[in-house]
């Protein structure tokens, strides 16, 4: 029977073909608009020959629109994009994701959506976000994103030829979970998969669906740039580079009536969850499967949690059993991590409001207009709540009333990191380079420091900062440990020896601070002294990883997590492995320990859940 099944199903997909016409359509991406680049000339001259050229149906836009994510970019590409002739069809990249003052909503609001449907000739094209969203990780389809593809494509039925377009191959070592993305769309008639991200043409096979990727818009190290174009005949899908100014150039073909790969995948593909069976005195004590994506840590009063997420909802739920007890919906998506006292649960949301909800019943107690989105997490201390925003500006709020007690309008990147409360000062970077130390009590600047970076992308902006001993300590992506006098701003030392990125623990005795290398291993330091002191390093096997999930010590044990869906835990003194867990394949967020043996977590791959270890287990 399912070799029947499956003949049918080839004969359909031929059957579809035939009734499919011939077309032609142009695909740009990578196209990386910034200040001071060439890059807006070479898409410029794209768009230029693109209007010149007959016969061409359509354009495809594939991500990576801009360099640092940022609106006037955006608005560049989009005034741009507008002088094409014809109609085109667009999704955001990573650097659209990854990096973005508005939280990915200025993409939106520009181009109109994250995603596109639309029918051309017998053919359906789809195309979606494949992130990272606002967490350095690797790329990530949203959950609520594969819901929909599963909808769309339910719609059409199993005949109608399909392209899927995203900005990263769907593979292992670029989208985390690219297998539930081909196990969702396995089913139907996938003819190709397009993107870009490598900057160069690619076929690839993502467990038998084939992908294609494309050269950059930019000339690169040649004197012009470039994009592709498409041929779809009744039997055959061609590609063509198209340099400015040159001949087309046919490099890949395609054929539209061959089936190349059954309706179930290989099994190779999916993650390896063995450690699981390492370290069974790890057990989940509940876990839910929200079905939409979070990029920020739980809050925590004693009884229930806050989540928010990327559809814009906090939920409140009962910490004993993950039960929910309520919901509130915001305006847009939640990054932030929220904050819990007196009974208020404080967040921001990308809609550009800062919210207070009675943390009891879910209801409004007030908010707070922003000029841009809000997508800095909160800090509260004596009913005051820290948090930045994308409008350059910081702001202490009452919580009980929401009344704005101070702001500090001088930044000039947007904010996304938690503060750090501490010795009368609140201390927090920014996507500028700048690590900023305001007087808590009056939003005074007290002193700001660059420590000689001189690119937006090297900011200490993802890490939550820690102080001990009269000093505050930071990791940025140029792979550096820094610590930096807490009076003056001035680097006490700085050492990339460890290669860490945007992690930072402190000891619950501050005498020890914790961070992730690049590789597999956990690093112990000093909190003393004027010169940087290893006291230990822990290759935990986690292998490359990127992502700012801080370190956290409770009860001598040191939680940490990776981009690949990995916990563990660690002795605080000596480093020793305690535990470890895998959950889902996604990046988990900074964890909250409840205890030694208790820890919440919350995932992009939209898992929530209470874990609890054994110290004695007897197996």
């Amino acid at each position: 029977m399912k070799k029947i099944h499956y003949i049918l199903f080839f004969l359909l997909c031929q059957l579809s073909q035939l009734n499919a016409q011939d077309f032609r359509f142009a695909l740009i991406t990578d196209t990386h608009i910034a200040d001071n680049t060439s890059a807006a000339e070479d898409l410029k001259n794209s768009i230029e020959q693109i209007n010149a050229t007959p016969n061409l149906d359509f354009v495809l836009v594939t991500g990576d629109i801009s360099e640092n994510g940022d609106r006037k970019s955006l608005q560049i590409a989009h005034d741009l994009l507008s002088q094409l002739k014809l109609r085109y069809y667009i999704i955001p990249g990573n650097h659209e994701t990854k990096w973005s003052e508005s939280g990915v909503t200025a993409f939106s609001q520009l181009f109109g959506s994250e995603r596109f449907t639309f029918e051309h000739k017998g053919f359906l094209f789809l195309g979606f976000n494949s992130g990272p969203l606002m967490r350095m990780a690797d790329g990530h389809v949203a959950p609520q994103d594969i819901t929909w593809l599963k909808k769309q494509l339910s719609k059409v039925g199993k005949k109608k030829p399909v392209i899927l377009v995203t900005h990263y191959p769907l593979q292992e070592g670029d989208v985390d979970n690219w297998f539930d993305v081909t196990d969702a769309v396995r089913a139907y008639n996938i003819r190709v998969v397009l993107g870009g991200h490598y900057h160069s043409n690619k076929f690839l096979s993502y467990d038998g669906i084939p992908g294609i990727l494309n050269r950059s818009n930019l000339r690169a190290k040649s004197a012009v740039g470039g994009y592709s174009v498409y041929d779809i005949t009744k039997d055959s899908l061609l590609v063509y580079e198209h340099n400015i100014d040159s001949p087309m150039k046919k490099w890949a073909s395609l054929s539209l009536s061959k089936q190349y790969f059954q309706e179930k995948g290989s099994s190779q593909k999916y993650p390896d969850f063995k450690v699981n069976n390492e370290y069974p005195q790890v057990k989940k004590v509940w876990l839910i499967q929200s079905g939409v994506g979070i990029y920020s840590s739980p809050a925590y009063d004693g009884k229930n949690i806050f989540v928010g997420d990327d559809m814009g909802y906090l939920t409140c739920y009962d910490v004993r059993n993950g039960k929910k007890r309520w919901r509130f919906k915001s305006g847009s998506r939640i990054v932030g991590t929220p904050a819990v006292a007196n009974n208020t649960i404080v967040f921001g949301s990308a809609d550009q409001y800062i919210y207070g909800v009675n943390a009891g019943n879910g209801k409004l107690s007030w908010k707070v207009k922003a000029s841009s989105p809000v997508l800095g997490a909160v800090a509260i201390e004596n009913n005051i709540a820290y948090i930045g925003a994308s409008d350059h500006t910081f702001r202490a709020i009452n919580i009980q009333n929401g009344t704005i007690i101070w702001e500090y309008n001088q930044v000039k990147g947007y904010i996304e990191t938690r503060p750090l409360l501490t010795d009368h000062k609140v201390i927090f970077g920014a996507w500028d380079n700048t690590l900023y130390a305001l007087d808590k009590q009056t939003g005074r600047e007290v002193w700001k420091w660059t420590g000689g970076l001189t690119r937006m992308h090297f900011s200490p902006a993802a890490v939550w900062p820690v102080a001990a001993d009269g000093k505050v300590f930071i990791t940025d992506p140029e792979r550096a440990m820094t610590a930096i006098d807490l009076e003056t701003g001035e680097t006490i030392w700085r050492t990339k020896r460890s290669m860490v990125r945007e992690t930072i623990g402190l000891s619950e005795d501050q005498k020890r601070i914790y961070s992730k290398t690049m590789n597999d291993s956990i690093v112990c330091y000093s909190t003393q002294g004027n010169r940087p002191t290893p006291i230990w390093a822990t290759n935990v096997g986690f292998g490359y990883e990127h992502a700012p999930s801080m370190p956290v010590e409770k009860g001598k044990v040191v939680f940490g997590s990776t981009k690949s869906g990995i916990m563990f835990g660690l002795d605080a003194y000596s480093g020793n492995v305690l535990w470890k867990h895998k959950v889902g394949n996604s990046l988990i967020n900074t964890l909250v320990p409840l205890n030694r043996n208790q820890v919440l977590f919350t995932a992009s791959g939209g898992e929530i859940g209470l874990l609890e270890w054994q110290e004695k287990y007897n197996k």
